[in-house]
């Protein structure tokens, strides 16, 4: 099979399962996080990991950040969390943050699970990460452009010539064309938080139980309480209300 459409080949077979990719970091991750939190090497201690860990936070909040703006000036039928359905597109989105970069999204992505990498405190972990998130989804990247040409041909390559693919240029953010919905971000972005919030409650439940060595509560049920309850509440909307079911 020709390189195109190999690539092509692969790039939708990892778009299909890339669910399943957050929890092979998360599983790697843990391990290297346990690991270390029971040798005599970590990073930081005592006050300065609580700032270590709002950081590591910090990094994937901007993540999400990043995805909310991208979903939230978003045309209909772009930008979803289908894995069924395969590539959907109803037009070239060439303003906002999509003048900026080709693949806002997996932007996004890249920073909330650098945030969850960077708990491990350990470089190497951190740096083999960017390396397997990069390889993994080029191939996804490159089937959605190859997608986007075929179904949009010239109108998608002449904005694509001038957008870089994964490091934005900012110099260039036009007007986004869109107005702006919170009901879509809190539609599609519920799963996405709660998951954030349940990897973080895991990584500093186990570091509080690897310290105490018991299950007592603590911050961490906080935010996991958080991110079940917003779920729960915005599926219950959903189901039971017409609330969530206009974009504009």
């Amino acid at each position: 099979m020709p390189l195109r459409e190999e690539f092509k080949s692969q790039g939708d077979l990892l778009f299909k399962y890339r669910s399943f990719w957050p929890i092979i970091i998360i599983l790697l991750g843990l391990f290297v996080f346990v690991r270390n939190q029971t040798s005599e090497l970590q990073f930081f201690k005592g006050a300065s990991e609580h700032g270590y860990w709002l950081f590591c936070i910090g990094i994937s909040l901007f993540g999400l950040l990043i995805r909310i703006i991208t979903i939230g000036y978003s045309s209909d039928n772009t930008s979803g969390r289908n894995t069924t359905e395969g590539q959907i597109a109803d037009d070239v989105n060439s303003t906002g943050i999509y003048a900026t970069v080709r693949h806002p999204l997996y932007v996004g992505n890249f920073f909330m699970w650098l945030g969850i990498a960077c708990f491990t405190q350990t470089i190497w972990f951190i740096v083999a990460f960017v390396l397997m998130y990069w390889l993994y989804y080029e191939r996804i990247m490159y089937a959605e452009e190859e997608f986007m040409r075929g179904k949009y041909g010239e109108a998608y390559v002449g904005w694509a010539k001038g957008t870089p693919a994964f490091i934005p240029a900012l110099s260039k953010w036009k007007k986004p064309a869109n107005t702006f919905s919170w009901i879509k971000i809190i539609r599609q972005e519920k799963a996405g938080i709660l998951n954030l919030c349940i990897v973080v409650f895991v990584f500093i439940f186990i570091a509080g139980y690897l310290k105490t060595g018991d299950f007592t509560l603590n911050k961490s049920f906080g935010i996991l309480g958080f991110g079940l309850t917003y779920y729960i509440i915005i599926k219950l909307i959903e189901k039971s209300t017409s609330l969530l079911k206009e974009d504009r």
